[in-house]
């Protein structure tokens, strides 16, 4: 619904300037609508396995006691966590997901007048908090669908604040090296931190990968690592993620974060999510080997497509995607139009078990013959 002009005088004009982030279709919804029964959907990058049986386990346990306030400390995820990364617990901080770690770090260092950079092509979310936090966008052009970090690096002035990074990318899948990485964070001015978005961390396999909070934040660096148990864990309908950044960023950060934002059944889950290696590492070599399938047919069907280091595919389609999307909405397979990160003929999709995986290529291939 759009504002009328008068309550458009009411609003901030830094508002103004925002786009809703518009989701993958939930499932019911598309049954709802579309009057289907049989539904995948291939669009939010969600672990295909679900949450670990222990995760599920410690809602049940953790139930009984949902008409008390949460830990508004997270004190027992926070000691497990710590223990995982090797990190002081002062360290970390929890976000409701990571759109509200991404939004904790905005509120906390952006300012009218601020400059944020981020990719041309990448998480709409940076836009959005730089707008609500009245700071000014510098979107910087890709280089061959890749994060530009020489040309970020140029776009920085006395005003820059932050720098975003998703690592891998989204909606790409491409990673940024460690030696790019390492060169890029020397150059920066002091007065810049690195927001590094690592949703994808644990389906990264490349030894290329940078580890993050080794080798930055343990060094005192100003970056953030910003991580989340949405994707391989699995817990995407709890919201909880986490950023980990030197203790006096951090505490800087933890002074915007709301009371209670993360819930005792997301945190009972988190810390037996943790617990599960087991789950991780099925879901890992799950992801492996389910992209190597996909690779291999949409080859056969002479569709490019981006070698992805995260759990999703980005394809092109070589016309209109919203046309593709909508096809195959009808044949009840969701997966994501990338028109909505300016890409119009690309599609991504998550890599999901073998079955969804036959299903999508089965009525894709349906789709672009024009069957």
């Amino acid at each position: 619904m759009s504002l009328t002009s008068k309550s458009e005088e009411r609003v901030r004009s830094s508002v103004l300037k925002i786009k809703p982030y518009v989701p993958g279709k939930p499932i019911e919804e598309v049954r709802r609508e579309l009057g289907l029964t049989d539904v995948i959907k291939l669009a939010s990058n969600e672990n295909p396995l679900g949450a670990s049986p222990k995760a599920i386990e410690a809602v049940r346990e953790a139930a009984s006691a949902v008409h008390l306030y949460p830990d508004g400390s997270c004190h027992e995820l926070r000691r497990a966590l710590a223990k995982k990364l090797d990190v002081s617990g002062e360290s970390i901080v929890f976000g409701c997901g990571s759109d509200e770690s991404i939004r904790l770090v905005a509120e906390t260092f952006v300012g009218p007048g601020d400059e944020v950079l981020f990719g041309e092509i990448t998480f709409s979310q940076y836009e959005f908090v730089t707008h609500v936090a009245g700071g000014t966008c510098v979107t910087v052009p890709m280089k061959n669908m890749q994060l530009d970090l020489k040309a970020m690096r140029e776009r920085v002035t006395p005003r820059t604040k932050l720098v975003y990074i998703a690592n891998p990318n989204n909606p790409t899948g491409l990673m940024v090296p460690k030696s790019e990485l390492d060169a890029f964070i020397d150059s920066l001015p002091d007065h810049v931190t690195v927001v590094l978005d690592e949703a994808y961390y644990e389906y990264v396999t490349s030894s290329e990968y940078p580890d993050s909070i080794p080798d930055y934040v343990k060094k005192g660096r100003n970056v953030i690592a910003m991580r989340t148990f949405s994707k391989i864990y699995g817990l995407a309908g709890l919201r909880v993620g986490y950023l980990v950044a030197k203790p006096e960023l951090a505490q800087a950060i933890e002074r915007v974060r709301p009371p209670f934002n993360v819930g005792s059944l997301a945190q009972a889950a988190a810390i037996a999510a943790l617990e599960d290696t087991e789950h991780v590492e099925r879901s890992r070599s799950l992801n492996e080997s389910e992209k190597q399938f996909l690779y291999s047919r949409l080859t056969a069907l002479g569709v490019d497509y981006l070698e992805s280091h995260a759990n999703f595919i980005l394809l092109d389609v070589k016309r209109p995607a919203k046309e593709v999307f909508e096809k195959l909405l009808r044949r009840g397979v969701v997966v994501r139009s990338a028109d909505v990160f300016g890409l119009d003929t690309w599609l991504r999709v998550t890599v999901g078990t073998r079955e969804q995986n036959e299903r999508f290529l089965t009525e894709f291939s349906a789709c672009i013959r024009g069957d």
